[in-house]
């Protein structure tokens, strides 16, 4: 099993969301976050004073599916994030030792 968390643009929410069931992924959590990156950010003044503000706002998807489904998965991201901007985003993907169900106790691939 692996997991897989995206960092994407907000309004790209949607759009993967539907490309992840196509393909029979329902399981997902989703966090409002702030990141910093190439996209550098804009300046606002306050009180006559210039601040830069770099952190933007983002969504953070994060995923466990099986070893078989991860490429197809991180196809399905990529194709429905991609802007050819800077800011698209990222994804990280990393191994998960087990899964268990809480209300069955079922463990493994089957827990997904």
């Amino acid at each position: 099993m692996k997991k897989i968390d995206a960092i994407i643009r907000p309004n790209k929410l949607e759009e993967i969301k539907e490309a992840l069931h196509e393909i029979n992924i329902k399981g997902i959590t989703v966090s409002q976050v702030m990141g910093c990156g190439n996209q550098k950010g804009w300046k606002e003044y306050y009180r006559g004073t210039e601040i830069q503000m770099n952190f933007l706002p983002k969504v953070k998807i994060e995923l466990v599916v099986s070893d078989d489904k991860v490429d197809e998965t991180i196809d399905k991201i990529v194709a429905s994030a991609k802007t050819g901007e800077v800011g698209d985003g990222k994804i990280f993907v990393t191994d998960i030792a087990d899964c268990i169900r809480i209300r069955t106790g079922e463990k493994g691939n089957v827990a997904l």
